[in-house]
């Protein structure tokens, strides 16, 4: 998670012990959320916007591999590329 550290996103882990990230979307309560979760040999990138349900299957936005630090270069590179107006 270090690695992918930007300032416009918050890190931590969810319940399930994903990574996630959140971003503001404006509305209080209803962040971007990006999550990270386990798939093969690395881990699928998903998004939700504002108020979706994040117990359901996200919006995949791309996959991560490698070591720990290239995964959160990769994680931290499509954090830069999301455009959050949609």
């Amino acid at each position: 998670m270090d690695a992918a550290r930007t300032p416009k996103w918050s890190f931590g882990l969810d319940r399930r012990g994903q990574i996630m990230a959140t971003s503001d979307s404006g509305e209080i309560g209803l962040p971007w959320v990006i999550t990270a979760s386990r798939s093969g040999r690395g881990m699928k990138v998903s998004k939700y916007h504002p108020g979706d349900d994040l117990g359901a299957e996200g919006e995949a936005i791309g996959e991560i591999t490698g070591n720990p630090r290239e995964m959160g270069r990769q994680l931290r590179d499509l954090l830069g590329d999301i455009d959050l107006d949609e």
